[in-house]
């Protein structure tokens, strides 16, 4: 028996090793941590349990029989976050460059399918040079099998995609079908084709950074929802952002301790809004001002900033926050920020998470690079996304709701609960001056008669009376109010429950 536990601790002992000490000392020196560390970083103190440590690959060709290492080149098993269960897979990059091949791919399929199983989160920690050539086919076999089981569990659990070094070619697209992925600051890099490709095809000079780096990916092309600092930041980050996530899509969104009073007033947002409604003003404000204890935490912050998106809490509770923030383009809407808040909403209301909404929208933004980019099709996403949703949601009209913009913003009209305007809120079609130059373009030529135009439009609609006079805001609240408010609503809604006629699935316009 003892020589069967010695053998049994040489093999974990060697598979703990992954590539050998040369291997791992050059992940350090690349300032990133091995496969096993971020695991332990991750997770629990002693809550991991590995599975498929003794795995090998079963490829004999080009020298590989000869070339074996127990658990091959990814770390799987569960363990837990803060006591809740999750699931994670972890490439190791010292083996065979974290290379997916067919045993690879196996076992991240198996913990994806317990995983759906159980109903728990998975987290995928990407550090991979892409297929291994040796397998051939073999290994793109096994990319389609990870990329179904991605299909498969999406809506079902929470995916997660820390991204901590290469991932490139066909692998870009498992973590691309998760819900949300963070990647880490001049260590990670994601792209379809690199630079040397792109400089032959294209004769385009670009570095991986530039090409797809880490502020790439979180600003200008939204793959990535967060850029952290390195691998601990975003390993601690991802502890802190799965507290608000629901195990599945059965549960309820967890419920912590809160010790921030829900009927909390806030006498500061009574001034919030300035007097001139061309100033702005800073949204997370509110956002921060209503949440429990100030704790909110943003996605794509550098990414179609008009647009604020993230999870906060209140009464413990975890919900979703979308607002416009009138320090980028005045809040306006445009093809980024309606793709951005459109997959929020969405995840949102696949996890039962309920949806405030906070409103200062002068538009959708105009121009020809605008329309003939789709903005058509791609505002209706966020249309179609709030008008889908059935989990609670809740409306704050704080200023400008102008036009399109406010029917597509949650409004009533989009089966929005409950929705609350500030009595500094204007609900029309368009601002006063451009209303008064369309109706009365007769005048335009006598300022006086303009002038008295312009007045008597803004005494009719910029306040939200005419809008409350219909029905379609419940209520005219004092800003300092806005927390009670929005607490005493979502706790009316917990029990809400909404049918929609069957169907297969929609046709969201992609």
């Amino acid at each position: 028996m003892r020589q069967i536990l010695e053998v049994l601790e040489e093999k974990r002992e060697r598979a703990r090793l992954g590539g050998g000490q040369a291997r791992i000392d050059s992940q350090h020196s690349k300032g990133r941590l091995t496969a096993r560390e971020r695991i332990e970083v991750l997770l629990d103190p002693g809550s991991f349990e590995e599975v498929d440590m003794f795995v090998e690959h079963s490829c004999n060709d080009f020298g590989m029989a000869d070339q074996r290492t127990p658990g091959d080149s990814v770390v799987t098993g569960s363990g837990t976050i803060n006591g809740r269960l999750v699931y994670v897979f972890s490439q190791d990059f010292t083996v065979f460059g974290g290379s997916l091949s067919e045993a690879h791919s196996e076992k991240i399929c198996k913990i994806m399918d317990e995983a759906v199983r159980v109903g728990c989160p998975v987290i995928g920690i990407n550090d991979s040079g892409g297929a291994r050539i040796q397998e051939g086919v073999a290994s793109l076999a096994g990319y389609g099998d990870v990329f179904q089981r991605n299909i498969e569990s999406s809506g079902v659990v929470p995916q997660l995609s820390l991204i901590m070094g290469p991932c490139a070619g066909g692998a870009v697209y498992s973590p691309a079908m998760t819900d949300f992925i963070f990647m880490v600051k001049d260590s990670s890099y994601m792209f379809v084709t690199g630079p040397d490709v792109v400089k032959t095809v294209t004769n385009e000079t670009v570095t991986q950074e530039q090409l797809g780096g880490a502020i790439t990916h979180s600003t200008k092309s939204s793959v990535a929802d967060l850029a952290l600092e390195n691998d601990i930041e975003a390993l601690m980050q991802t502890r802190r952002f799965f507290d608000f996530l629901p195990l599945n899509s059965r549960e309820a969104p967890p419920q912590v301790t809160t010790f921030d009073d829900p009927e909390r007033v806030e006498m500061s947002l009574d001034t919030l809004v300035p007097p001139n409604p061309n100033q702005p003003y800073d949204m997370h404000e509110l956002i921060k001002k209503t949440v429990d204890e100030g704790d909110f935490f943003e996605l794509q912050p550098g990414h179609a900033p008009n647009l604020i998106i993230g999870f906060g809490r209140v009464e413990g509770r975890t919900v979703g926050i979308v607002a416009n923030q009138p320090m980028h383009l005045a809040g306006v809407l445009d093809i980024n920020a309606a793709k951005k808040g459109a997959r929020f909403v969405r995840f949102c209301d696949c996890y039962n998470i309920p949806i405030i909404t906070f409103v200062d929208v002068p538009g959708f933004l105009p121009g020809v690079g605008q329309e003939h980019s789709g903005i058509i099709k791609h505002g209706a996403k966020l249309l179609f996304a709030y008008g889908e949703a059935t989990v609670p949601k809740v409306t704050v009209i704080t200023r400008k709701a102008y036009g399109g913009a406010y029917v597509v913003m949650a409004s009533k009209h989009l089966k929005a609960d409950v929705n609350y305007a500030w009595p500094t809120s204007e609900i029309a079609v368009m601002g006063a001056k451009g209303a008064v130059e369309i109706i009365f373009r007769k005048d335009i030529g006598d300022p006086e008669k303009i002038e008295a135009r312009t007045k008597e439009y803004e005494d009719r609609f910029a306040n939200p009376f005419v809008a409350a006079s219909k029905g379609v805001i419940d209520e005219v609240i004092m800003p300092h109010s806005t927390r009670r408010r929005v607490a005493h609503a979502l706790r009316r809604l917990k029990t809400k429950r909404e049918e929609r006629p069957w169907k297969k699935h929609n046709n969201l316009p992609l």
